[in-house]
């Protein structure tokens, strides 16, 4: 057994944590987890809190506190080049003891005022190779820490609760404290994250959202005053950050907001979360038909709406699927409807590609909706610039101070797909930035496709080509032209008559 060291000069770490921090610290939920804007303290906060725990375990007979975390991180380099970094710069080797690179463990000896001592383990660990995974299942630790948890899929979490509250057994003395703690910077809409935190809120759960460094006033971003950890920040450390990023950007890292800052260009730039996106379930209007845009494949979806009388959209539902066959898909689209929107008339529209038959049956997806009782029609259009501008046109409208187009809570994929997950990969050129000439396919794509169909076929395509507006419109986007293609919509134009 080690001596014990002499309590003569117990090393003080000085910290005063930020309001929503210290909440965080509180708190004494079994998981817990910090969002915040770039530059907000998040690991720094962990880093104490994993020390503060490791102090406060009960010691046993010889006068030891001993405990043993985890942190997380989900490749080598970043676990490296970040975590590693800030835990050594709050915890430095001269003081706390040597950590040994062999196997990335800190063992940590803490001398106390009250004359014990700390030892920990903490075992630094990424889950970039399967290997990685599967001996994170044979920890036995006191608590643990997921460094940028949005990283990370929910099954590792969950995994992970299972492995802490182990060191030391019960017969050692058991632990003081055990649980989860995770930071983060803002996820995706539809990451896990945004699910726990905004809507299911399991029990001994809990999550703490810390204000951004800048904030969105009428289309303007600005400083935030009641932004956490500027006295540890450079001067103007948000405004200088800003030039040059993307709105995207901005929000997710700087405005501390749910959403997409990916490396493309979004299919829709035009829509803004805040203004598109409503807060509550959207009921549908009684007496107004019901629309519905269909994208067939192995990966069909739905997007189900209302054109009000003044010509807003309503985006009520969707249905999206994975490797799912039609005729399955035929009938959640049916019981869907007739479950949820009884007694509306439905009109529905597809994507023209799905006249083609199969192979195995000689049936197409129109005929499979026919059978299981949905009359369904193909789009009149499956031009990509007329789909996009479509919507687009619909996004842009303002009536009565009220956007063109709203969409329900229910719509989770399409509002993901919408605010950018959705998009134009970038190509890896030198250069000036470059994108491919269509959106990219992924579980967003068909849903937001199908939007597309159920507003093309309700005449929103053909308001684009009105006199009022001509019928040459100037896209939005330029890489989604292509002029060798026919618009089916358009005019065509008069052939001068030849002469006998």
């Amino acid at each position: 057994m080690l001596a014990p060291m002499k309590p003569a000069h117990p090393y003080a770490v000085t910290y005063k944590a930020p309001p929503t921090i210290a909440r965080f610290m509180a708190s004494p939920a079994f998981y817990r987890g910090l969002m915040g804007p770039v530059g907000s303290g998040k690991s720094s906060a962990c880093c104490v809190e994993l020390l503060a725990r490791a102090c406060g375990q009960t010691a046993d007979p010889s006068g030891v506190r001993r405990s043993r975390f985890a942190i997380l991180r989900n490749t080598y380099r970043e676990l490296k080049d970040t975590t590693l970094r800030t835990w050594l710069n709050w915890l430095p080797e001269e003081q706390f003891g040597r950590f040994s690179h062999s196997d990335m463990t800190h063992r940590l000896r803490v001398p106390l005022a009250d004359g014990t001592r700390a030892e920990a383990e903490v075992l630094f660990r990424a889950l970039d190779r399967p290997q990685d995974a599967r001996r994170l299942l044979s920890l036995e630790l006191t608590g643990a820490w997921i460094n940028e948890a949005r990283e990370l899929p929910l099954c590792v979490v969950e995994a992970l609760g299972d492995r802490v509250e182990r060191f030391p057994a019960r017969r050692d003395g058991g632990c003081a404290w055990a649980g989860v703690i995770m930071d983060t910077n803002p996820p995706d809409l539809d990451h896990w994250w945004r699910t726990l935190a905004e809507e299911t809120r399991p029990e001994d759960w809990a999550f703490f959202r810390q204000p951004g460094g800048i904030v969105e006033r009428d289309g303007a971003f600005l400083a935030n005053p009641d932004a956490e950890n500027l006295a540890n920040l450079a001067p103007r450390f948000y405004e200088r950050r800003m030039a040059g990023k993307s709105p995207a950007h901005i929000r997710v890292y700087y405005c501390a907001q749910y959403g997409f800052a990916q490396d493309g260009l979004p299919v829709y730039p035009e829509f803004d979360h805040a203004r598109h996106a409503a807060t509550r379930e959207l009921k549908p209007a009684p007496g107004l038909p019901l629309y519905a845009g269909l994208d067939f494949g192995l990966t069909p979806a739905a997007a189900i709406g209302q054109r009000l009388a003044d010509g807003r959209w309503l985006i009520l539902d969707e249905l999206v699927s994975q490797d799912m066959g039609m005729l399955r898909f035929a009938g959640l689209l049916k019981d869907l409807l007739a479950t949820r929107y009884p007694g509306l008339a439905v009109e529905i529209w597809g994507d023209p590609a799905g006249m083609q038959r199969a192979q195995t049956d000689e049936r197409t997806p129109f005929d499979i909706l026919r059978a299981a009782g949905l009359q369904a029609r193909p789009a009149p259009t499956n031009d990509p610039l007329l789909r996009r501008e479509a919507v687009a046109a619909a996004l842009s409208r303002d009536i009565d101070g009220r956007p063109g187009l709203l969409l329900s809570p229910r719509c989770r994929t399409l509002i993901a797909g919408m605010a950018g997950a959705w998009r134009y990969r970038r190509l890896l050129v030198a250069g000036e930035a470059r994108y491919q000439d269509s959106p990219e396919k992924s579980r967003f794509s068909h849903v937001c496709e199908a939007a597309q169909y159920m507003l093309a076929g309700a005449g929103e395509g053909r308001r684009l080509l009105t006199p009022e507006t001509g019928p040459a419109v100037q896209p939005r986007q330029e890489r989604t032209r292509n002029d060798s293609r026919q618009n089916p919509l358009a005019p065509r134009p008069q052939q001068p008559r030849r002469r006998p």
